[in-house]
Parts: C-alpha cells; sequence; structure tokens
C-alpha cells in the first residue's frame, strides 16, 4: 500500500495486482487510467463485470459457459450430435472452435484427474458425459484432453468407461506436442491433429 495514494486508490490497485499477468505497476498504470477516464466511461467495466458475473453460467448439457440453459453450440441444429469432443477446459473448446473444423459437439470436464491434487473423477463432470453417451446417439467421443501425463490419464481413464458400450473412442493426433496445452496450440497444430485422430487403445 502507497500511502502517497488514497485508500480508494489503493484498493484498486490491490485488486488489479490478482489478475493473472498484472504486477503492481502495471494495476498502477491501469488504475490511473481508469482515474483519467469519463466516469461514465468507467462505470462501462464495472458494469461489464457485474454482468459477467451475473449472467455466465454453465450449458446444462455440456459445461461450456452460457448466458441460457444450453449454449450455442448445443443448440445449434447444423451440429452433428453423435461426436462429442471432450476437453478440459472453456479455453480447450474456443481453440478448437477457431480451426474451423469442429462440426460436432464438447464437454467440457472442467480441469483433469491429479489425485495428488486432491483432483478425483468425481471431481469432474465425467459421470454426466457417461450419461450422456448412454442416452444419446452416440457414435464417437473424442478425447481433446491436454497430451500431459494428466490429461492422457484422463482420457485412458474415461475411455475405459466408454469403450464397454461400444462407442468408439478417439484421441486427436500427436501434432500436438507432449506436455503442452490445447488453449496456446497454433491453428496449424490443431488441424493437424484433429483431422489425424486415431482409435484410443
Amino acid at each position: 500500500m502507497n500511502p502517497a495514494y488514497t485508500q480508494s486508490l489503493n484498493k484498486l490497485i490491490d485488486e488489479l495486482a490478482k489478475l493473472p499477468g498484472i504486477g503492481t505497476k502495471t494495476a498502477e498504470r491501469l488504475a490511473f487510467h481508469i482515474l483519467r477516464t469519463e466516469k461514465n466511461e468507467a462505470l462501462l467495466l464495472t458494469d461489464a463485470i457485474t454482468k459477467l458475473k451475473n449472467s455466465i453460467k454453465q450449458c446444462k448439457q455440456c459445461h461450456n459457459l452460457s448466458e441460457s440453459d444450453l449454449c450455442s453450440i448445443c443448440r445449434d441444429a447444423k451440429r452433428d450430435k453423435s461426436i462429442i469432443c471432450v476437453v478440459e477446459q472453456f479455453k480447450d473448446l474456443i481453440a478448437l472452435e477457431k480451426t474451423g473444423l469442429c462440426k460436432w459437439v464438447y464437454h467440457v470436464l472442467g480441469g483433469h484427474i491429479a489425485p495428488l491434487d486432491g483432483i478425483e473423477p468425481q471431481d469432474l463432470t465425467i459421470e454426466h458425459l457417461i450419461e450422456r453417451v448412454r442416452v444419446g446417439k452416440v457414435g464417437e467421443v473424442v478425447m481433446a484432453t491436454n497430451p500431459t501425463v494428466e490429461g492422457d490419464g484422463t482420457a485412458l481413464y474415461i475411455s475405459s468407461l466408454i469403450k464397454p458400450m461400444g462407442i468408439k473412442v478417439t484421441r486427436l493426433a500427436r501434432g500436438l506436442p507432449g506436455g503442452s496445452q490445447i488453449e496456446y496450440a497454433g491453428g496449424a497444430v490443431l488441424t493437424d491433429a484433429i483431422l489425424g485422430r486415431c482409435e484410443l487403445e
């Protein structure tokens, strides 16, 4: 806390500094920018944050971000609902969508299995995924978890639950380097991974 600043300015700087990738210096620059901005313009930021926190929820079907019970992808009649692509996080879904190749629907797990971090299968949306596969007309489940030890382990665990149902389970091809994150992969790499997906053993 800088004693030269007012209490409200220090509070804003402290809150901004909590954001990922924002240090104290950047937080100070942002705070002073907001301070110099016209009041109505600054309040638009407040309004946007409030609206985001009040209106965003999880899609009841796939757990994607949505402002209604079903997200726009699940509501899209042109999507191939016989293929479910399983991702760890919302940002992975967005990265895959940017390729323009994905005409399937999704299922967001909310993370990956990591017993050492206290994350067990029941902490994710795996049970709901299995129910979707069981009751829906699903022909293929594409495992698009990250190519990490935890991501691979999660994919194998889910595959062991789905394959006995006679459903094809595939994995994105290894155009993705091991240990990388899908959200940071380039479009060309993701395109190769999607087109080259193979059946999970």
